[in-house]
C-alpha cells in the first residue's frame, strides 16, 4: 500500500489514505502532549517505540478474539490499519486509582479498586474530552443504542483480563489505560487507536516505578528509556 495525502493528525498519529479505499497508514509520531496539549514536548524515538509496543499488544489481543484494525507493520513507526467509522469515545479503564480518579474522587492514590472501573470520555478537544455516562452517549448519538454501550464495556474488561494477566507476567502493573472502537465496513466495533505508554500507566512490580508518559507529565525524565523498558519486557 502507498500512503496518499494526510486525512487526520492528532496529538500522537498521522493518517493517511491509501489508493485503498478500505485502507490506511497511521504514522506514530515523535511529539509528547499532556493536559489536553498544554504541555508539549518531543522524545525522539519515540513514535517508532509505540508503533512497536502497539503492534504487540494488538496481535495478543487478536490471539485472544479481540477484533482491532491492525492489518501489519509495514515500517519502524507506520501501521497499515483497516478504515473504521471512529466511536467518539475514549474509554477508560482503571485498576488502581490515580491521576483524575483521585482528584475527582478522594480516592487515595495507589489504592488497588475492588473491580475495573469503566469510564467514558468525550472524544472532543475543544471541550477537554469532558467525563460522561451513558445516557450522555445516548443523547449525544455517540452510539446507536445502549446494547453498543454495554459491548464497548464488556469489550474493555475483556482487553483488561488479557493485559492484566499479560503484564503481571512481564512484572509490570497495568493501573490504567484509554482505548478507543471503531465499526469495521461490516458493521462490527474493533479496536482501534494504538495501546502504549501513551495511552497506559504501567508502573514497575517490584517499585511503583512510572514507565509511561507520566514520566512527561510530572517531569520526572527518562521517557524513552521508559518506553523502551516496556518494549523490553513485551518482548521478552
Amino acid at each position: 500500500m502507498t500512503k496518499k495525502e494526510l486525512l487526520y493528525e492528532g496529538k500522537g498519529k498521522k493518517m493517511f489514505k491509501t489508493e485503498d479505499e478500505h485502507f490506511l497508514i497511521t504514522e506514530f509520531k515523535d511529539d509528547l502532549t499532556a493536559f489536553n496539549a498544554e504541555k508539549r514536548g518531543n522524545e525522539k524515538g519515540k513514535g517508532a517505540l509505540n508503533c512497536k509496543i502497539s503492534t504487540a499488544l494488538f496481535h495478543l489481543l487478536e490471539k485472544q478474539g479481540i477484533p482491532t484494525h491492525l492489518v501489519q507493520t509495514i515500517s519502524e513507526n507506520e501501521q497499515l490499519v483497516k478504515k473504521c467509522k471512529i466511536i467518539p469515545i475514549e474509554v477508560i479503564v482503571r485498576n488502581v486509582a490515580t491521576g483524575s480518579l483521585t482528584k475527582r474522587l478522594g480516592i487515595k492514590d495507589g489504592e488497588i479498586l475492588p473491580f475495573a472501573l469503566v469510564e467514558f470520555c468525550l472524544k472532543d478537544d475543544s471541550l477537554g474530552d469532558p467525563f460522561i455516562n451513558d445516557e450522555h452517549c445516548l443523547i449525544l448519538n455517540l452510539v446507536k443504542d445502549k446494547t453498543q454501550i454495554e459491548e464497548l464495556k464488556i469489550l474493555a474488561r475483556k482487553i483488561n483480563a488479557v493485559l492484566l494477566e499479560f503484564f503481571d507476567s512481564k512484572n509490570l502493573r497495568l493501573i490504567d489505560f484509554k482505548i478507543e472502537f471503531g465499526i469495521d465496513k461490516e458493521g462490527k466495533i474493533i479496536l482501534a487507536d494504538e495501546i502504549s505508554p501513551d495511552s497506559c500507566r504501567f508502573w514497575d512490580k517490584n517499585t511503583n516505578e512510572k514507565l509511561d508518559k507520566d514520566r512527561f507529565r510530572q517531569d520526572l525524565g527518562n521517557v524513552k528509556m521508559a518506553y523502551e523498558e516496556v518494549l523490553k519486557r513485551i518482548l521478552s
